[in-house]
């Protein structure tokens, strides 16, 4: 087995999943490009090569099985394990997302890419995952999804506005995390959920407080814990971020 780690993030050819796989590659890590567009792919990929990180193209589509099949066989090959899977890709289906009002289809194509994507991709990877050291699987979630802050006083400061496919699918991916996590106990595969904060992408219009580098800080930091560090946890650069 290679001695580089190796490193797959989903959605990675811009903002935060494109900030995960240039702290990972200024580790030292070869990192994937998982994106589904390949002009958006290849130039995300020569971009973060023009800057000295080893990134590598994976062809991508996380709603398609034969896609996220392919993607698997091309890492086998390339590595044959995989240290660290960043399940970053995500949709938020638009707005105005009232729940009075919403197309049910919205929520479909949304848990579709943010929750079943997930679980299609990190299953398609566990064979590799098992394959390295100290493998550790990350899920980009949000404080959106936390029932404790959208039930709290000033939520709407705090989770943003009403959006009833989006801030859903990220308490989904929670819970899908924590089954993971019971499925994984007693392997040393770590599994834990990132919270980049309110950073400014094109999901939010670019109206977000934060850089993308700094959204990326926490994905980085789950993606390379030491043995024996922490799973089933739900983080943000501040510390945990309650259910």
């Amino acid at each position: 087995m290679s001695e580089t780690k190796t490193a797959l993030v989903t959605g990675a050819n811009k903002g935060i999943g494109y900030e995960i796989a240039a702290g990972l590659g200024a580790l030292g890590w070869s990192v994937g490009i998982g994106v589904r567009d390949r002009t958006r792919r290849d130039e995300a990929v020569a971009r973060l090569r023009a800057t000295g990180v080893d990134a590598f193209a994976v062809p991508l589509d996380v709603t398609d099985d034969r896609s996220v099949a392919e993607a698997a066989d091309l890492i086998a090959d390339r590595a044959g394990h995989l240290d660290a899977l960043v399940n970053n890709a995500g949709i938020t289906g638009g707005h105005p997302q009232q729940p009075s009002t919403v197309d049910p289809d919205v929520i479909r194509a949304v848990v579709e890419t943010n929750v079943i994507g997930v679980i299609r991709v990190t299953n398609a990877m566990l064979p590799l995952l098992r394959q390295a050291p100290s493998p550790r699987i990350v899920n980009m979630s949000s404080s959106v999804g936390s029932l404790t802050r959208q039930a709290g006083p000033g939520s709407e400061t705090t989770t943003g506005p009403v959006a009833v496919a989006y801030a859903p699918s990220k308490t989904f991916l929670n819970a899908v995390t924590l089954q993971y996590v019971q499925e994984l106990a007693g392997t040393n595969i770590l599994v834990n959920c990132a919270c980049p904060g309110f950073v400014a992408t094109d999901l939010n219009g670019f109206r977000g407080l934060r850089s993308p580098q700094e959204g990326a800080a926490t994905a980085i930091r789950l993606a390379t814990l030491p043995d024996h560090g922490p799973t089933g946890g739900f983080f943000e650069d501040a510390g945990v971020v309650p259910w």
